[in-house]
């Protein structure tokens, strides 16, 4: 795996039991102890699931506005550093109005990072503006939100190479997972969007 440069698995909203009862099989499948460096999540994450936390040496946690006790255990937002890059997280419900990109530019300046990763929405995004890559990993299990009940399984991989970060997006469509890549190169600020599942498959298998 080091080919692909430091891997960082970035995901949330599970809202485990109470709105979805596991992480979908083909995703579970993916997800092998000790290929990834590191594990951010979003928050409404079961602060007690074992396999969760044995998936990286480093976790990177933060509190969600469903969780019933992280948020005595993990901080509402937090700055964690991958190679060059400053990586700022927090749930994201206390961006207001949610989307919205100058609430979003708002709390990365706050944060002085180059790339900020919130949830809360359910729904996956990646944007490349203002020099900072904006990412939302959606729910990796698909539970619904207030917004909106139409809500497909998600989650982010970035693989961290020197100045460059490449975030690839796995959904889950039906039993197919379906995967888009995102570059993000700190001295460029370009983005490049790809979508071709066949080529990107083998990083998690």
């Amino acid at each position: 795996m080091a080919s692909f440069g430091e891997l960082v698995l970035v995901l949330g909203d599970m809202h485990i039991p109470s709105r979805a009862s596991k992480i979908p099989a083909p995703f579970k499948r993916m997800l092998v102890p000790g290929r990834m460096q590191h594990v951010i999540c979003t928050g409404n994450c079961p602060t007690n699931d074992e396999e969760l936390q044995s998936l990286a040496p480093n976790l990177h946690f933060v509190a969600g506005d469903w969780d019933n006790d992280s948020s005595s255990v993990y901080p509402e937002s937090r700055v964690v550093q991958v190679g060059p890059f400053r990586i700022g997280v927090m749930h994201g419900h206390q961006i207001v109005p949610w989307k919205s990109h100058a609430a979003l530019a708002a709390t990365r300046r706050k944060l002085n990072v180059d790339i900020l990763i919130t949830g809360h929405t359910h729904q996956n995004s990646v944007v490349i503006e203002d020099d900072c890559c904006y990412i939302n990993p959606g729910s990796i299990t698909g539970a619904t939100s207030t917004v909106t009940t139409d809500v497909v399984p998600s989650f982010v991989l970035l693989a961290v190479q020197d100045d460059k970060v490449v975030c690839y997006v796995y959904e889950l469509k039906g039993n197919d997972v379906d995967v888009s890549k995102t570059e993000f190169t700190k001295a460029k600020k370009e983005m490049v969007v790809t979508k071709n599942p066949a080529q990107l498959d083998s990083l998690l298998q």
